[in-house]
């Protein structure tokens, strides 16, 4: 892989929302066609393909694509990605916990700009297993920063949601 194909990747993914979804099938086959140049171990072809049917309604085809793209070895920003839209996916087909047990250790994660994608899509799966407190929680802490005002009284809220007497 190099940068050219990243960049037709990217190039690609920008022309996502003109295809309706009459026509999601052409799309799989526009990133089809440039996973197609990647080497057959590459973690990068499982993990485009995974997004394409994830981005197009079909989680339940993203996710054995999505774990095949981490046991290949996909880290960094792209292994933290795909942790998130896995979690995403799993917990549309009805496996929120494995989500929650996915996301749960990127909280600890080095902090970059998925930080607040990680607690969103944690916060839907604990909403899915009924944990609606700990999800609202992780929402406000993560809005919090982001707010002109009241930062510190969201930030004390959320975790007065999840304190033991709270």
């Amino acid at each position: 892989m190099n940068k050219d194909w990243e960049q037709r990747v990217t190039a690609a993914w920008a022309t996502f929302d003109e295809y309706p979804q009459e026509r999601a099938a052409d799309f799989r086959a526009v990133i089809d066609t440039l996973v197609a140049e990647l080497a057959e171990d590459s973690p990068d072809a499982p993990f485009e393909r995974a997004c394409a049917w994830d981005s197009t309604g079909h989680s339940d085809k993203a996710v054995p694509l999505y774990r095949e793209a981490l046991a290949l070895g996909l880290t960094g920003y792209k292994g933290r990605r795909a942790k998130i839209q896995l979690a995403s996916s799993l917990r549309n087909i009805g496996q929120a916990e494995e989500g929650v047990k996915l996301l749960t250790p990127e909280l600890g994660a080095p902090c970059d700009e998925l930080d607040d994608a990680v607690r969103a899509t944690l916060a839907l799966c604990l909403s899915s297993l009924g944990r609606d407190r700990e999800g609202l929680s992780l929402v406000l802490g993560a809005l919090a920063p982001h707010l002109p005002r009241y930062q510190r009284s969201m930030a004390n809220y959320a975790r007065a949601l999840v304190a033991p007497d709270g």
